[in-house]
């Protein structure tokens, strides 16, 4: 999935809409090194458009409607503020498009639209005349900017002066006073003292409870859970997952957590002539580093692919786990009396289904390992992620299937009188 929608947009026709991006995308041209600008100036210079570039962004796809809060998560350089500069118009996309109403406002990077020679109170009226504000609005709503940035008498001295945390407080304080209807942050909670990142939640919790719409950037899954309803994660400059946000952060976390474990180098495994090695292995026939989502009850099939050394058949075992290491079910082709199918004279597959799947909502890994013919000797091993999605509270990792006896009073009665008649005879 890699739009983020909501099911109103329909109902509306889309007239509640405040920022849409279609097939959006940025890159830049190859200017690290000398020659690359002047070639790349050259080719300007004579009407040619095609020039080399990086891209930073692909194909985002994004609907955001009044009243909606949505969390950008990836890590650092996946994209997450080209994203916010070309929603701000900060940036022009190199494709697709992207269209943002109403009234927005931005906290992109430190200081940013601050000039650091003016004094705080000036910044605070030019940020306001460039929102639009008419001088008797800010005289009215100047006290309130003041109070709420707490930098007590920094607010008359050049913002060069101030610390980072200061800058923060003064852009924020602009912005709650302005109330928007798009407010776009990028990690304006990581910056500044505890209280005043509580002060700034409150403030969101708020404006969010009175209509107001918001996009976060923040590398806080805790805040990202606690403001958001909806998460979309950047990877490399693509959307890697995109929904509910509880979904998309457990599937960036198990991301994480895998990515923490050291995994075997394919190539130095292959390199080395082991008896077995993996080729690969998919969940669902997709073979990709991000999580394959599921529901409770779906069917996950996994497909490993063997090289064989010496063209011997492999045992492949099969295992699941959560993301915290706890083993929950593992199984081997051995154990079953089955035979990996010969794909060619050193290639092997093995295939295992599981119907109706009974995992719990949750994080999980899925591992393959090849073994020996005799299935003693494990010499490999792929892990996948998989994000089983579903709302219950129930307990564990499995729903085992069970009953209630509607009737257990009267069993325990018919029991004891069955007891009793026993012993008296």
């Amino acid at each position: 999935m890699n739009t983020v929608r909501n099911e109103a947009t329909v109902a509306t026709g889309g007239a509640d809409l405040l920022a849409v991006a279609r097939d959006l995308g940025k890159s830049y041209p190859k200017v690290f090194r000398r020659r690359d600008r002047l070639r790349a100036l050259g080719k300007l210079l004579v009407g040619i458009d095609d020039l080399d570039s990086v891209p930073v962004l692909r194909g985002v796809n994004l609907d955001v409607l009044r009243g909606e809060s949505l969390g950008l998560i990836g890590e650092n350089g996946a994209g997450k503020s080209t994203l916010l500069k070309l929603l701000t118009g900060v940036l022009t996309p190199t494709t697709g498009s992207v269209e943002v109403r109403g009234r927005v406002g931005a906290l992109l990077e430190l200081g940013a639209g601050f000039h650091p020679e003016y004094t705080g109170r000036d910044n605070v009226a030019m940020s306001a005349a460039l929102y639009g504000l008419a001088a008797d609005e800010l005289r009215e709503k100047l006290p309130q900017i003041i109070e709420f940035a707490d930098i007590g008498r920094y607010v008359d001295e050049p913002v060069k002066h101030y610390s980072s945390g200061m800058v923060v407080r003064l852009g924020f304080a602009i912005v709650a006073a302005l109330r928007p209807d798009l407010l776009i942050t990028d990690e304006v909670l990581a910056v500044g003292d505890e209280s005043f990142q509580k002060k700034c939640v409150r403030w969101m919790e708020d404006y969010l409870a009175h209509g107001g719409t918001l996009i976060l950037v923040s590398h806080s899954m805790y805040h990202i859970q606690k403001l958001c309803r909806h998460a979309l994660w950047l990877r490399q400059g693509e959307v890697a997952a995109a929904g509910d946000v509880f979904e998309v952060t457990q599937a960036y976390l198990a991301y994480h957590e895998r990515k923490s474990v050291a995994a075997p180098d394919r190539g130095i495994i292959a390199a080395q002539g082991v008896e077995f090695h993996l080729l690969g292995l998919a969940a669902n026939d997709l073979e990709q580093e991000t999580p394959v989502f599921l529901n409770q009850g779906d069917t996950l099939r996994l497909t490993a692919r063997v090289r064989s050394r010496d063209g011997r058949p492999p045992t492949v075992a099969f295992g699941i786990a959560r993301v915290d290491g706890t083993a929950v079910y593992g199984v081997s082709s051995e154990m079953d009396g089955i035979a990996p199918q010969r794909l060619d004279a050193h290639t092997w597959v093995a295939e295992i289904v599981f119907d109706d799947l009974t995992l719990l909502p949750g994080a999980y890994t899925v591992k393959a390992h090849p073994m020996d013919t005799e299935g003693v000797r494990l010499f490999d091993t792929i892990e996948r992620g998989i994000v089983v999605r579903g709302s219950t509270r129930e307990f564990g990792l499995v729903r085992l299937h069970h009953r209630w006896n509607d009737a257990p009073a009267q069993v325990m009665a018919q029991n004891g009188a069955d007891s009793a008649s026993s012993s008296s005879s």
